[in-house]
């Protein structure tokens, strides 16, 4: 393990322990201008996370969902800089699903490089670093009791796809329909890209709405375990998107998430 994986480990336990105290309170929910949902375990964990990584990292920028939605909004001309969403699935959390993440990416050259998944509720998390992926688990004291290297399955016959409990579209549907997925999971957050990593399902196809935040830790997870985040068009999800002529900056087009990008067929819908 990486001394930038150590770090990233500590901030995000501590943000998912944070976490977890205020769904086991059960949540106070307000909404942002967009009508997303936000509660005080999104603003615990972010605090904490822009604290530990303003410590750890000093002069690396970090691009935050919430401190974004409050008009902060770091320079990352360097092409260096941290994205962040504390609470990766803030529906699911409200909804006492277990399916929510703490998602901290690195982003060097328009790419992410290394990351975290924690999903506080499941105890285990996913990191990536130095082009390795590997599964935590954790024990009942919240320490890492087991670490597994993981690896995308090469793919078979049939297709098994992940997407999103929450925003499902009729273009995901003509995608399954069109590419011969035989098997479907639905699941929320960024943990989708990590069942791809840990070779568990095949493609991950998202036609609806997403920040760059939202997907950066998962890619990275994604991208150190084999796999790949494209464009319709086949090209590299990319990240440091601003000033965009057809959305918001940070705003992320329609992609998919591929375990074994090699046999990829083309993208119809």
């Amino acid at each position: 393990m990486t001394p930038l994986c150590e770090v990233l480990e500590r901030i995000a336990l501590d943000a998912g322990a944070a976490i977890l105290d205020v769904y086991d309170a059960g949540p106070n929910v307000s909404y942002k201008d967009d009508q997303s949902p936000v509660t005080e375990a999104d603003e615990r964990a972010e605090a904490i996370i822009l604290d530990r990584l303003a410590a750890a990292f000093p002069h690396t920028p970090v691009v935050a969902e919430e401190a974004v939605a409050s008009g902060r909004v770091p320079d990352i001309s360097s092409g260096c800089f941290f994205l962040v969403d504390p609470l990766d699935g803030t529906k699911e959390f409200i909804n006492r699903r277990n399916d929510f993440t703490v998602n901290i990416a690195l982003i060097e050259g328009n790419v992410p490089i290394a990351g975290i998944v924690y999903a506080p509720a499941q105890r285990c998390a996913y990191v990536a670093d130095a082009g390795r992926a590997q599964k935590l688990l954790l024990c009942q004291d919240w320490k890492v009791e087991q670490r597994q290297a993981i690896r995308v399955r090469t793919r078979g016959a049939a297709l098994t796809a992940v997407a999103s409990r929450s925003h499902g579209s009729f273009e995901t549907e003509a995608f399954l329909a069109g590419h011969g997925v035989t098997d479907f999971a639905s699941v929320g957050s960024s943990l989708k890209f990590c069942l791809l990593a840990e070779g568990k399902a095949d493609v991950y196809p998202r036609f609806g709405r997403t920040m760059e935040w939202d997907t950066a830790a998962g890619d990275a997870v994604l991208k150190a375990a084999g796999g790949s985040v494209v464009r319709l068009d086949g090209s590299r999800l990319l990240y440091g998107k601003t000033r965009q002529d057809s959305d918001s900056d940070f705003a992320n087009p329609h992609f998919i998430a591929w375990a074994d990008m090699s046999t990829a067929p083309p993208v119809q819908c």
